[in-house]
């Protein structure tokens, strides 16, 4: 197991970002690349088990919601199929990886802003996990900054 890590300074109030994320089917709104997303089997959105079948940059991906606290302020999910990795130069292709991130919002009373953790645990081959690593740690700053550019256009700051 390795872990990418990623925290970031929004700035928003933690209720007006955790209303935005914590519906599991809400993706598209805040994450550039995704074109559409659905949830199966008539589930809620912020219902444990809920399954989300989204595109992301033409690809498409399936994640099961496996933890979700409107308390903690805190999601997790998993995906169900191993993921395969990106292109790349042509060298040896890592083997797919199984994967399950954590979204965690905290308040930060200074300038009512939110700490947003965001991690994924990636279940590689020994030999994969430094570029699984990497690539994830390349991600994940992208999709916060997409989510602070869509909390921004919702709720600009004067």
């Amino acid at each position: 197991m390795t872990q990418a890590y990623y925290s970031a300074v929004l700035d928003c109030p933690l209720d007006d970002v955790w209303s935005l994320i914590r519906d599991f089917n809400n993706y598209p709104v805040y994450i550039d690349g995704v074109s559409e997303s659905v949830i199966e089997d008539d589930k809620r959105g912020d219902e444990v088990g809920a399954i989300r079948r989204f595109c992301y940059l033409g690809n498409w991906i399936r994640q099961r919601l496996v933890d979700h606290s409107d308390r903690q302020h805190t999601l997790t999910y998993a995906g169900l199929e191993a993921l395969p990795y990106p292109q790349d130069d042509g060298s040896r292709t890592p083997a797919p990886t199984r994967y399950q991130g954590t979204m965690h919002l905290r308040p930060i009373v200074e300038g009512d802003r939110t700490l947003i953790e965001w991690s994924v645990a990636l279940d590689t081959e020994p030999a994969d996990a430094d570029r699984w690593q990497a690539l994830f740690a390349s991600w994940i700053p992208d999709w916060t900054d997409s989510l602070a550019r869509t909390l921004a256009r919702a709720h600009p700051r004067s």
